[in-house]
């Protein structure tokens, strides 16, 4: 049998029907208190013919969030929105595991509760503006977390975990990517801590190893995936040694026998350092999903290669439901509006039509 885009493979315990996978996206469009609506239960139940679904990074706390109109995972009436989102997704056949995050100093005062500062392994401003309900602002400086305050967001995961559980999830994938809170702990750019969780790789990755081990006991390995970004300069990231950091991060993530490992193949704008995927591929002994600008060719010959056992599509699955039907049809793909990203209503959102359809 060939080995491609669309032939079958299960990552964990998880079964899926092809190797295309929907990378998670944000898009702002939650309603009143993080619920997600009925507008995202459209969205997301239109795009179920991909192998699997990647939730938008959703917040594990009322501190974790950043960015306006997110949906979160910690409260019952969020555990109910997103219920009615993997009922729809599981109706049509699809399955659906959701990212956990908390994004750290990425976040300003004005999104978090009592205009808390948020918090970072160090005391580093990170350049750039946080969105907020007001439009742009300076990211502050953030408060160092103090070390015996770690334990609570290791909790915090766990009860994110037992939501998405109730909630009706396949699994949950840990957002370790993307300059946000366990990101942050693992990079020395913005890591200047001198305790047991900073400056060796070991302590860097202890809160990710923390944060696995307890979601894990929660859900099963079987059902646990991670996302990592090795040398993506978003949100003002940077490391001394990327590859022997992420080399041993992917080394000891093999001790939870994980259903798979993500990777952010590059970086989003920036200058972006060099690293040897293929090497870091080498040290993570289960599934290996790889995400960044890859098209259909590009991915059924990194499969074919052995590179990955899965791709994840971001914008093209944003403006083509039927990415997969599209794929195997070899038809054109709808073009992106990328001013509806973020925010708004059904336009750019549930409105791309399917093949066959006119716009």
């Amino acid at each position: 049998m060939t080995t491609d885009l669309f032939s079958p493979v299960t990552l964990g315990s998880i079964a899926l029907k092809n190797r295309m996978i929907m990378a998670p996206l944000t898009r702002n469009r939650a309603g009143e208190g993080g619920v997600p609506q009925d507008l995202n239960v459209t969205y997301y139940a239109q795009r179920a013919t991909s192998g699997l679904i990647i939730t938008e990074a959703t917040p594990i706390s009322a501190m974790a969030h950043g960015y306006p109109a997110l949906p979160g995972i910690y409260t019952d009436a969020q555990v109910a929105g997103w219920k009615k989102v993997t009922d729809a997704v599981h109706a049509k056949g699809g399955k659906i595991v959701i990212q956990i995050w908390h994004v750290g100093r990425i976040s300003h005062p004005s999104l978090l509760p009592n205009g808390a500062l948020p918090v970072a392994p160090s005391a580093i401003q990170p350049a750039g503006q946080a969105f907020t309900y007001t439009g742009l602002q300076d990211y502050v400086t953030p408060r160092a977390l103090d070390a015996n305050e770690l334990p609570a967001i290791v909790q915090d995961y766990v009860h994110a975990t037992k939501c998405a559980l109730a909630a009706g999830f396949d699994g949950v994938e840990i957002h370790a990517a993307n300059g946000y809170l366990l990101d942050q702990f693992l990079r020395d750019g913005s890591n200047k801590r001198t305790d047991n969780y900073g400056g060796s790789f070991e302590n860097r990755a202890r809160l990710l190893l923390e944060v696995t081990k307890a979601v894990v006991g929660v859900v099963g390995a079987d059902k646990v995936g991670i996302r990592l970004s090795p040398v993506n300069p978003f949100n003002d990231m940077t490391d001394s040694n990327p590859q022997a950091l992420f080399n041993y991060v992917a080394d000891a993530l093999n001790q939870f026998n994980l259903a798979y490992l993500h990777v952010v193949e590059g970086g989003m704008g920036g200058k972006v350092q060099t690293f040897d995927f293929n090497e870091l591929r080498k040290h993570f002994k289960n599934a290996y999903m790889a995400n960044l600008a890859y098209d259909k060719a590009r991915g059924n010959a990194a499969i074919a290669s052995g590179h990955a056992d899965c791709i994840a599509y971001g914008v093209p699955f944003l403006a083509n439901p039927d990415l997969v039907e599209r794929f195997r049809a070899n038809a054109p793909l709808n073009e992106a509006d990328g001013n509806s990203f973020y925010g708004g209503d059904a336009k750019g959102y549930t409105d791309y039509p399917f093949l066959g359809e006119q716009k």
